[in-house]
C-alpha cells in the first residue's frame, strides 16, 4: 500500500531523485526568504516594512487586497498631479495676465509722461526725467517712491 502511495502521490516522477532535489532547494531558499523577511520587519519601521512585503503574500486574494490598494494610492497620487498642475497652470495664467496689464499700465504712464513733459517748465526740476528718476528712492515700510518736490528755479535777471 505505502509502495503504490508513494507511486501515486509524486506521479511519474516520484522516483526522479533529480526533481525532488529541486523541490528540496526551493522549499530551502523559500524558507531562507521567508526567515530574511521576518528579520527585515523586525529591523524596520511601518513603512519599510511593507516595502519589504510587497511580493510576499499568503494568497492570491492578500495580492490582490495589496495590490488594489496600491492601485488606489497611484490613483490618487496621479489625480493630486493633475489638480497640482490645473492650478499651477491657472496661476501662470494669471500671472501672465496681470504682467501684461502692468506693460499696458506702464506703457500708458511713460505715454502721458511723454506728453507732460513738454509742458512742464524748463525752470522747474521735472522738467529732466532722468534726474527725477536717480534722486527717487524706494521706501519698503509705505511701500512707495520717495520722489523730489518740485522745485522751481528762478533766476533773476539784472
Amino acid at each position: 500500500l505505502q509502495m503504490l502511495e508513494q507511486q501515486v502521490v509524486g506521479g511519474e516522477q516520484a522516483q526522479n531523485k533529480d526533481l525532488k532535489e529541486k523541490h528540496k532547494r526551493r522549499k530551502k531558499y523559500a524558507d531562507e526568504r521567508r526567515l530574511q523577511l521576518v528579520a527585515a520587519l523586525q529591523e524596520s519601521n511601518e513603512d519599510s516594512s511593507e516595502q519589504a512585503l510587497l511580493n510576499v503574500y499568503d494568497s492570491i486574494q492578500d495580492e490582490v487586497r495589496a495590490k488594489s490598494k496600491m492601485l488606489e494610492k497611484l490613483r490618487a497620487a496621479e489625480t493630486e498631479i493633475k489638480d497640482l498642475q490645473s492650478e499651477f497652470g491657472q496661476e501662470k495664467m494669471d500671472y501672465l495676465s496681470t504682467i501684461r496689464r502692468q506693460e499696458r499700465d506702464l506703457m500708458l504712464c511713460q505715454q502721458l509722461l511723454d506728453q507732460v513733459q513738454s509742458l512742464v517748465r524748463r525752470d522747474c526740476n521735472y522738467s529732466n526725467l532722468e534726474k527725477i528718476r536717480r534722486e527717487s528712492v524706494w521706501d519698503e515700510e509705505s511701500g512707495r517712491w520717495k520722489i523730489p518736490e518740485p522745485v522751481i528755479q528762478k533766476t533773476h535777471l539784472p
